[in-house]
């Protein structure tokens, strides 16, 4: 079987390493979102997938917009199969048409909850209790297709998009593995999306890292985690900013924003509109991480606010 793999960041490397572990597939081509300038010196940064299909020595193709400047690539390639992966952009009929076997996506949520550019995220926003990963086959849709197969898993009270993320990387792969298993022996079955049970989640903006200690503790801390590791939500706090990277929800009370706890004992706990967030990890401009018991045996925090 003759398999094009498009996949971008991190959670996509488990999936195609799978797919290079499958003794009946041939891996033929990755196509990959452009290098990225990163960093201070804004030097060209290769993403996770690129760098797993090089060590392969796969042939790695990164159209600026695969529906223009990917399409004849794609079709010498003459894949019977496509798995896409966060690839990042948007397959056009013509791509999919090109395998006849189609293409199957690893979506990270339980659809047809969490459409969209970062389910993930969302699903820790939103205090969802449980995410998981579907495979789908792709249509013209945005996370429209048919359902094939699905994993769930609980989401930890303090558990970060980060960390979430890895989770289900790894989950996605097994089930790709699950899923080619079952075309092989042709009992793989498509089950058409419930539409009215469909949400559809947009992409994350710096700006939603500004917290409003009006909203409930539960909020908030959905909001510290969800946003780690970006945009992050940061706070102001004396002189320097904070960036919040986990925290728990908690039933303190006082005046939305005010600090009910600040030592190195207690930790750091922010009163909201109802109940409270208690802050378990932060870091400081130029610092390391830190749970915020360490930070506090330094520094004072009298003051919270939004940068």
């Amino acid at each position: 079987m003759r398999v094009v793999f498009m996949g971008t960041p991190q959670f996509a490397v488990p999936s195609l390493m799978t797919l290079l572990s499958e003794p009946d597939v041939e891996v033929v081509g990755v196509f990959t979102q452009p290098d990225r300038p990163k960093g201070r010196g804004n030097k060209m940064v290769a993403g996770p997938v690129k760098e797993a299909a090089q060590k392969a020595g796969i042939p790695v193709f990164q159209p600026q917009r695969i529906r223009k400047d990917g399409v004849a690539d794609l079709r010498a390639l003459a894949p019977d199969l496509c798995v896409t992966a966060a690839f990042g952009q948007i397959l056009s009929q013509e791509i999919l048409d090109i395998p006849p076997m189609g293409n199957i996506n690893v979506h990270a949520s339980l659809l047809p909850k969490h459409r969209g550019a970062a389910p993930i995220a969302y699903a820790i926003l939103g205090g969802d209790r449980t995410a998981g990963v579907t495979t789908m086959m792709m249509d013209a849709g945005i996370d429209t297709g048919d359902i094939l197969l699905q994993a769930e898993c609980a989401i930890g009270d303090s558990e970060t998009c980060a960390e979430l993320t890895e989770r289900l990387s790894r989950m996605g792969a097994e089930l790709l593995h699950q899923t080619i298993q079952e075309i092989r022996a042709g009992t793989l079955r498509r089950i058409p999306q419930r539409e009215e049970e469909s949400t559809y989640d947009p992409m994350l903006k710096k700006e939603m890292g500004i917290p409003d200690f009006s909203r409930s503790g539960k909020e908030m801390a959905g909001l510290i985690n969800g946003l780690n590791p970006w945009p992050c939500v940061t706070v102001q706090a004396g002189d320097s900013s904070l960036k919040l990277l986990r925290a728990v929800a908690a039933d303190g009370k006082g005046d939305a924003g005010s600090i009910l706890k600040a030592s190195a004992r207690d930790g750091l706990e922010i009163a909201c509109g109802s109940g409270s967030v208690r802050i378990l990890e932060l870091q400081a401009p130029g610092g390391k991480r830190m749970s915020a018991e360490d930070y506090l045996r330094g520094h004072s925090v009298e003051e919270i606010r939004a940068e």
